[in-house]
């Protein structure tokens, strides 16, 4: 079976992924896993900064592969997901003084069911449709922030501080270094657990519907339970991301989740490989650093540079970087013969 056949659908094209092309082998995993960890023992704090966020684009980015990739539905209004999360444990922190620990699940219900209840409407609607409805929200989104009667809680216009926590029962590491260990326990979590989903009922359900919907609904599958499922868990891993961008950033404001924050967690998914897991944390790097290699090229033309490199990538490897992983595999096999 090909890792990579293309399914059309409703008139639109979906790639759709075999289970066992998902995820990468136990020891590649475990593997970078060792890498993962042992980064803040040789990398200066800003490093192990920019890797935290790293990870926590790659979080958001995977929450939308599940949506995509997973049940075959488009959005370009995850942002405002991630920004309900991000205000989420800001508020409970700031006003309330919950845990930091205990605002990442709280955000995480709350998305869950704020995407769960938008994803009753967007039942009507798939393809192009569905990503303009979304996008609408990731537009709205910043506007409703700003609402004079949530400026009690959201600070309005001007945002809100968020104070980093220190490490626990008196450990000798730093701030920055204690966050990365944090979220990456958390990251690898959620994507043991979204594995797991994708290859249970549920996540065989929801790539029925994406490969084909009339045929899934024929064979007995409840269309609109799973497709509202789909929206909710990625919502709920959106908000996940969110409140730990905003405990790592330590500051929220309306304009820092706007739709260009949506359309970099797209663009993050498709450079990754629609469809492929591991591929999420690489679209997430190159979101977060091919912006910097384009400034240092030119800081008058960052914009135009970034520009090309992803018209290359695009363009050379249409598939993203699983067609990269794929190809590697192919010519490995070719030299143990």
């Amino acid at each position: 079976m090909s890792a990579a056949e293309e399914v059309v659908t409703e008139g639109q094209a979906v790639e759709a992924v075999p289970k066992r092309a998902m995820t990468l082998g136990t020891g590649t995993s475990l593997a970078v896993l060792v890498l993962l960890l042992a980064v803040p023992l040789f990398a200066k704090n800003f490093v192990v900064f920019q890797m935290t966020m790293l990870l926590i684009y790659g979080v958001a980015v995977l929450a939308l592969n599940i949506l995509t990739g997973g049940s075959g539905q488009f959005s370009l209004g995850q942002s405002a997901f991630y920004a309900i999360g991000a205000y989420c444990a800001a508020i409970l922190i700031e006003q309330y003084n919950v845990n930091y620990a205990l605002t990442i699940p709280i955000a995480g219900v709350l998305c869950f069911a704020v995407g769960f209840l938008f994803g009753q409407p967007a039942l009507r609607l798939s393809g192009i449709y569905l990503a303009l409805a979304t996008f609408a929200l990731a537009v709205a989104m910043p506007q409703l922030l700003k609402l004079n009667f949530l400026e009690p809680w959201t600070g309005g216009v001007q945002g809100q501080v968020v104070d980093k926590p220190d490490a626990p029962f008196g450990l000798p590491i730093g701030q920055d270094t204690w966050l990365y260990y944090f979220t990456l326990v958390i990251t690898v979590a959620i994507y043991i657990l979204s594995v797991n989903l994708l290859r249970s009922r549920s996540g065989r359900a929801m790539m029925s519907i994406r490969d084909n919907e009339i045929a899934a609904s024929a064979m007995g599958v409840n269309v609109a339970l799973y497709k509202t499922l789909a929206f909710g868990v990625s919502a709920g891993i959106t908000g996940v991301a969110g409140a730990l961008g905003a405990i790592a950033v330590q500051f929220v404001a309306p304009d820092s989740y706007t739709y260009a924050l949506a359309i970099q967690l797209f663009l993050g998914m498709v450079v990754g490989g629609v469809g492929w897991l591991p591929g999420s944390f690489i679209g997430a790097a190159f979101i977060i650093f091919v912006p910097n290699i384009a400034e240092s090229v030119s800081k008058g033309l960052s914009g135009a540079v970034f520009g090309v490199l992803l018209f290359l990538v695009i363009f050379l490897v249409p598939h993203g970087a699983r067609q990269i992983a794929i190809a590697s595999q192919q010519l490995a096999a070719r030299f143990k013969r």
